[in-house]
């Protein structure tokens, strides 16, 4: 089990805490017989001293006790706490390896309850197991042991009660086990729901649709509510089942021990004590009970939790990689691609398609055409099915990943920014750069203008996910994020839709001026921002039907030409 290993780092508190729990157990199990004896000897033996001395060795015994519970608690609590803290970061750490496809089969909801409540789940199982566990086994037989030696008689009484309450909790737990996964996989539910509506907000209050979500949200919170109430109703029965066992063979033992009392083989103190115990053996049964049912709870989370870190993420470095031939350089040789979960027809057909160092090429066409996902193959977000891309004079696949994204930089059709300063948010891009180098890549994106007016400037902070910015905003905050990594290849995946032909028009100026000799390849909408480049690649329903200079393609590309004449028409003749 991945698991084990995590608490390997904590070995000497796991071990600790049973040690100083049975000196807290050990004292918990002296005091009835110490009480017994001021009973029939301090009492009843009219001893006053005794009953003094007595009660002094129950104090200092009852501090002692206290003292091992309160190390057994800090060491049980380093324990597990420690060993969720490195189970979190690993979990996260094999998240962030994962590629789109395997993040995609989990869900983003599923991974948020899988990092907090499943990891949650299992910390406290580690607790209960080297503390609450240990302290009721200890309870459970050494009640029964000392329960025995004060008259045997009374074992009559414990193997009556103690299988009847076993069965009644094997019986329970075996119904409420599965019921665990249940419940984990409808607070996914919850947490998905949750999360689609906090990021997706502004569509939801845009097409007046609070009410349809918050149906939405009472479904999915009804259904993981249901599912916690079949748990906890068979768990209902658990307590007042062993309770009125409990209560009954009590009953017992003072009705045994009225009998030794009157045949003089017993005390009035003994039988007191023998109570006592009898109630630490059955309450020992019923807290290994609950137990169960930490453990179940827990199993179900350490199977969701195993479930991610045992999925090997399917794009990986190259062991040995092949040492690179030339810089700037990008080659499509006939690749196919299909994305893993659609299944069905390729989105990219036999493309062949080889970019030069400095080149400055466009794609252009029809939404779904397969633009995004010819430049997602270059970084290595997926793996082409059919065929090989080359950067650098090599292949993706043989290269090291993060060297290989170190010299891609994309620039995202979705701004995602960070809850953090301008600055911080920029510095991505290079997290050593100076203040100077961070103005300049502003600049460049033309982003530094509306980030001195801000009121700390590049000090300012930014709400979550660019909140507090317009899209043109976020989108050249972006830019200035890639530009400040001065990649050998910028990519621009219908990056720039936000911006303005002139705002546009001074960024591409910008980069041909500070990133001279970077291949800059971008996805465009407008003919009007790309006419200007090298080479336009014109994709139609995954295939590439065109590839040359804006004049040529007027004259020998259909796909081109139909799409020029509709931004024609739609800007009133100015394209």
């Amino acid at each position: 089990m991945k698991l084990l290993k995590y608490i390997k780092p904590y070995l000497l508190f796991v071990i600790m805490a049973p040690v100083c729990m049975v000196g807290e157990v050990s004292m918990d199990l002296l005091q009835p017989k110490l009480m017994s004896k001021i009973v029939d000897d301090g009492v009843l033996g009219s001893n006053m001293q005794l009953i003094i001395r007595t009660g002094i060795i129950m104090l200092l015994s009852i501090i002692f006790g206290a003292s091992c519970g309160i190390g057994s608690a800090a060491f049980a609590g380093c324990a597990s706490q420690g060993f969720a803290r490195d189970v979190r970061n690993g979990l996260f750490k094999r998240v962030m390896g994962l590629s789109f496809q395997q993040t995609d089969k989990f869900t983003t909801g599923s991974l948020v309850t899988r990092i907090t409540a499943d990891i949650t789940a299992v910390q406290q199982m580690v607790d209960f197991l080297i503390r609450s566990f240990v302290r009721n086994m200890i309870m459970f037989i050494g009640g029964i042991v000392m329960m025995l030696s004060l008259n045997v008689s009374f074992g009559k009484v414990i193997a009556f009660a103690l299988p009847v309450e076993a069965l009644i909790v094997i019986l329970i737990m075996r119904k409420a086990n599965p019921l665990y996964g249940v419940v984990a996989k409808k607070l996914d539910n919850v947490n998905s729901v949750m999360q689609e509506n906090v990021t997706g907000a502004r569509v939801v209050k845009a097409y007046v649709r609070e009410k349809h979500e918050e149906t939405r949200f009472d479904a999915a919170n009804m259904g993981l509510m249901q599912s916690n109430l079949d748990v906890m109703k068979l768990l209902a029965l658990l307590q007042p089942f062993l309770m009125l066992i409990m209560n009954m063979s009590v009953l017992a033992v003072i009705y045994v021990g009225g009998f030794q009392v009157e045949a003089k083989e017993m005390q009035v103190g003994e039988v007191m004590a023998a109570v006592n115990y009898l109630t630490q053996v059955l309450h020992g049964i019923m807290m290994i009970s609950m137990m169960f049912q930490t453990v179940s709870r827990a199993s179900a989370s350490a199977k969701r939790i195993n479930e991610v870190l045992e999925t090997e993420p399917v794009i990986n470095s190259a062991q040995t990689p092949v040492e690179l031939t030339e810089k700037g350089t990008v080659a499509f040789k006939n690749v196919s691609f299909t994305y893993p979960a659609a299944g069905g027809e390729p989105v990219l057909y036999n493309i062949d398609l080889d970019i030069k160092q400095g080149e400055n090429i466009a794609i252009l066409g029809s939404t779904g055409s397969g633009k995004s996902s010819l430049v997602n193959l270059i970084p290595r977000f997926y793996d082409a099915n059919e065929g090989e891309i080359l950067v650098d004079g090599v292949n993706v696949k043989e290269q090291d990943l993060e060297d290989l994204r170190q010299r891609v930089g994309i620039v995202l059709q979705k701004s995602e920014l960070f809850s953090a300063s301008v600055k911080e948010n920029i510095l991505w891009g290079k997290e050593d750069a100076s203040d100077k180098e961070i103005r300049s890549a502003a600049v460049t994106a033309q982003a530094d203008e509306f980030i001195s007016r801000m009121p700390d400037g590049y000090d300012s902070m930014i709400a979550e996910k660019g909140a507090s910015l317009s899209g043109g905003q976020k989108q050249r905050l972006s830019i200035a994020r890639a530009v400040l990594k001065k990649p050998e290849i910028l990519i621009f995946d219908d990056s720039t839709s936000a911006l303005d032909l002139t705002t546009e028009a001074k960024l591409r100026s910008e980069l041909k001026t500070k990133l001279s000799g970077t291949t800059v390849i971008t996805i465009a909408q407008r003919i009007a921002s790309i006419k200007d480049c090298d080479r336009i690649v014109v994709l139609d329903h995954g295939r590439i039907v065109g590839c040359d200079k804006h004049e040529e393609l007027l004259k020998n590309c259909e796909v081109y030409r139909d799409i020029y004449s509709s931004q024609v028409r739609t800007n009133g003749g100015e394209s």
